[in-house]
């Protein structure tokens, strides 16, 4: 069985950092692209980071540029999404997903990503 779960959602203090993580299993990740998503209420499932089969190219939300940092472990069938000075608008819950390209390049909408996980909680506090 496919599937996608994310852990390391929480609630922290605006401008601390958080790692989230995702295990793949009933397939082998590293034939695919992986992304982040996040959703807070009331809002669209909106793109944060995408990173490529092998991690040689990603793409990042303009939210979210030069505090978060995606990567993954192929070894381990597990992506990660680093998240840095965090700021009351980056609550949401976080969803990672297989992208059905190998690659992150054209549009990132919902779409674009075949399987994905129940979410994790991020909760941002001042």
């Amino acid at each position: 069985q496919l599937q996608l779960v994310e852990s390391g959602g929480d609630l922290v203090q605006s401008g601390r950092s958080l790692k989230l993580s995702c295990a793949a299993s009933g397939f082998t990740l590293d034939n695919y692209a992986v992304a982040w998503f996040r959703q807070a209420p009331g809002q669209e499932r909106e793109a944060v980071a995408c990173i490529s089969r092998l991690g040689e190219s990603s793409f990042y939300g303009d939210s979210v540029k030069g505090r978060f940092t995606i990567s993954r472990h192929n070894v381990k069938n597990e992506g990660y999404l680093y998240m840095t000075k965090l700021q009351l608008d980056d609550t949401a819950l976080y969803y990672c997903a297989r992208r059905r390209s190998a690659g992150c390049s054209g549009t990132h909408l919902v779409a674009d990503y075949d399987y994905w996980g129940q979410g994790t909680q991020v909760t941002v506090s001042s």
